[in-house]
């Protein structure tokens, strides 16, 4: 029987399990798969503890993980445009890839392109769509433009900044290590800043000569939410991305908003982004093409076996990793 990773109670790493998990055979419109490579994710610390989560739990007993990769070995009926042994990717819910098979909505699926690795494919695909979507809808970024990106040397805080410097953006990037700002500059960077050794706010000041930047993509939360409005031009977009350090405490309309020159504040989802099948494939392709082009690179740096799924979560937890996680079964 295949095994996966099982939440049976919420909290830290240590409660998810590996046991074996059954899978049916696929029903109506759903495709059965073998993983081959999986995605590891900040959000799924958060559906793991329930810690900082603006949802509702998943029912218990449930499996792990938003996205992975893999090959197909069962088609239910109704399902017409996959195959058995097609290579296959996924970056949405139903929960349940932290696993060595499952079933899953063919409606959701995508095919992956032959010229890319599984790894690399499941290092980038939500992240890369997350990048993608931040950059291109929740503010269109313009060449000219200083965006900053909260967490630069995190998986999708590279990605945003090679793609944003790819759009002619000047890129600043803040980090808690040097070795971080290092790796974030090395991915296009063009300003990376130590936070806790330099402010930000005063950095991006400077860079866009006390006007502030077009754009904020904020991933950290409670400790660096004030900072990142201050930090904005007139009518500039926070996009709270994430909240690692915790929520944001509440907003003063006023204060926060209409007296720093109607700056905007929203917190965009890549899962409505997505929502529509033609958005989710234009999306995929944009994607594939940065990837294709040599825009974005993956730089998975940590390889941990699906069974130590564990030991991936205490490490992104910990804020001592760069680049991307990937799991393997």
């Amino acid at each position: 029987m295949p095994k996966a990773q099982v939440i049976r109670e919420l909290g830290p790493p240590e409660n998810m399990q590996w046991e074996e998990w059954p899978v049916s055979d696929p029903q109506p419109g759903e495709v059965r798969l073998r993983h081959t490579a999986i995605g590891v994710n900040f959000a799924e610390t958060y559906h793991r503890s329930g810690r900082h989560h603006p949802w509702p739990a998943p029912s218990l007993p449930f499996v792990l993980g938003i996205e992975a990769v893999g090959i197909v070995e069962g088609l239910g009926s109704n399902v017409t445009n996959f195959e058995i042994g097609q290579r296959v990717c996924y970056s949405r819910r139903p929960l349940g890839s932290y696993a060595e098979v499952r079933n899953y909505p063919a409606e959701n699926l995508l095919h992956v392109p032959e010229h890319l690795k599984d790894r690399d494919v499941a290092s980038l695909l939500l992240k890369g769509l997350t990048a993608q979507y931040l950059l291109t809808r929740t503010y269109s970024v313009q060449p000219g433009d200083t965006i900053v990106v909260h967490a630069a040397a995190g998986a999708t805080g590279l990605i945003l900044c090679q793609w944003g410097a790819a759009l002619g953006a000047t890129v600043i990037g803040t980090v808690s290590t040097q070795a971080k700002a290092e790796a974030a500059q090395a991915a296009g960077c063009h300003i990376p800043v130590v936070r806790g050794k330099q402010d930000f706010v005063e950095v991006v000041r400077e860079a866009t000569d006390g006007e502030g930047a077009a754009v904020v993509y904020d991933s950290i939360g409670k400790a660096t939410f004030q900072q990142s409005l201050r930090s904005l031009r007139p009518l500039g977009v926070c996009a709270l991305v994430g909240h690692a350090s915790g929520r944001p405490d509440p907003v003063d309309v006023t204060k926060d908003l209409a007296l720093r020159e109607s700056i905007f504040i929203t917190r965009p989802g890549v899962t409505y982004s997505i929502k529509k099948r033609a958005d989710l494939e234009r999306s995929v392709k944009s994607l594939f093409e940065a990837i294709s082009q040599g825009i974005i690179k993956a730089r998975v740096n940590y390889e941990i076996p699906l069974k130590d799924a564990a030991k991936a979560h205490r490490a992104i937890e910990s804020g001592q990793t760069s680049g991307a996680t990937v799991l393997l079964p």
